[in-house]
């Protein structure tokens, strides 16, 4: 563990150099071409059985040890986010209209040069890593299904991932046994009034007064139909019926988020998104159409793997903190693996106020502290040998 750590600290500046490489050349999910295939030719120079075009854009690089013994699966995803970058960094995305805001520039250069150390140790390694290089975490239905469908687990016994967290401190990682991110799905309503004059409301069906009703009602739901002891996110992101100043509009259109845990909560809001709509809708005498899009389902962390990488993490040099957080109502596709193997996933800090400023995920100006890449690289690089070890 100790030669582990070590040849990673000598890549840090590696790992930085790739990470803002990456950074420079963004791409939206589905539409990766240059990273896919810079991820290929870095593990191909290793030596590593590489599969391309995997569930379409994904990159999958297996490195067998020098020993017989099971196969651990690390996985990172590559895709970027249609957002104008407002940094001021020399590494800042040339790309116009594009930005790495989530950190998955981090997550793939963390796994690329620590598939470069193992593989440096790897007559040393018990086993088998499989280095999964998803594309389309982003845009739905997401890059993790496709590529499992391709086969990309075949063989895997375990997996692990993290996600950069720019609003955790460098040193602290979060963890959570059982649901830790929502399941995400999405709702778009068209209401079909009868448009017509302003001065004359009675001769229309107006579709905005019945939008603005149908968007009241849809918030009763979780504070009404959801028991208190579960957890539901109910919103209304759009609301679109343009028109001039006196005009009452012929059609509205609503679209909307929801974030449960529970598959029985995920079914109740469907029901009853779908209901309150029909009889919001009969109430103003309109038609309606309604459609309904299942996201990711909730992560979830079983027990026993969460707990065995809880205690590597607590070794970790650089590693300060351990935490278990509350949920997050945001949605990952990691979920996919984790119904298909067992396996972890967590959050690694890269917050630090004295180099950038703190902004969230998703935002024009977010950054990072590359440190807490070295901490990701060095705790998925200590479960997967310590994996191996326990589990000859």
């Amino acid at each position: 563990m100790d030669k582990l750590y070590k040849l990673l600290d000598q890549a840090y500046e590696e790992m930085v150099s790739v990470r803002r490489y990456l950074h420079q050349y963004p791409e939206l999910g589905f539409q990766e071409e240059n990273t896919p295939k810079y991820i290929a030719e870095y593990h191909e120079k290793l030596g590593h059985q590489v599969r391309t075009g995997v569930g379409g854009r994904g990159v999958v690089a297996t490195l067998r040890g020098g020993k017989p013994g099971q196969t651990v699966a690390l996985r990172a995803d590559f895709d970027a986010l249609p957002i104008q970058e407002e940094t001021d960094v020399p590494y800042k995305s040339k790309v116009d209209g594009l930005m790495h805001a989530c950190g998955h520039d981090s997550h793939t250069a963390t796994l690329l040069v620590l598939a470069k150390v193992l593989n440096s140790m790897k007559e040393e390694i018990e086993g088998n890593v499989v280095f999964i290089h998803q594309h389309a975490e982003e845009v739905l239905p997401g890059g993790a299904i496709a590529m499992i469908e391709d086969g990309c687990l075949d063989g895997v016994d375990v997996i692990f991932g993290q996600h950069i967290w720019s609003l955790l401190p460098v040193g602290s990682i979060e963890y959570r046994t059982g649901p830790v991110m929502a399941a995400a799905d999405f709702f778009k309503v068209e209401i079909q009034g009868h448009g017509g004059h302003g001065s004359q409301p009675h001769r229309t069906k107006d579709s905005v007064v019945i939008g603005a009703q149908l968007v009241n009602n849809l918030q009763q739901i979780v504070s009404r139909r959801v028991d208190p002891l579960d957890s539901a996110v109910l919103s209304i992101g759009s609301f679109e019926a343009k028109n001039a100043p006196n005009v009452i509009a012929d059609t509205a259109k609503i679209a909307g988020t929801v974030r449960t845990f529970k598959e029985s909560t995920r079914d109740h809001m469907e029901k009853e998104i779908e209901r309150i709509i029909k009889g919001t809708c009969i109430a103003g005498d309109v038609d309606y159409t309604f459609e309904y899009q299942r996201g990711y389902p909730a992560v979830v962390n079983p027990k026993e793997e969460m707990e065995f990488l809880v205690n590597i993490a607590r070794t970790v040099p650089g590693v300060t903190d351990v935490v278990e957080c509350e949920p997050h109502m945001g949605g990952e596709d990691f979920a996919y693996y984790l119904e298909n193997v067992k396996g972890a996933f967590f959050f690694t800090g890269a917050q630090n106020p004295g180099v950038h400023a703190v902004y969230p995920h998703h935002h024009p100006k977010f950054n990072i502290d590359e440190k807490g890449m070295l901490i990701a690289a060095k705790t998925l690089g200590a479960a997967t040998i310590t994996y191996l070890q326990n589990n000859k």
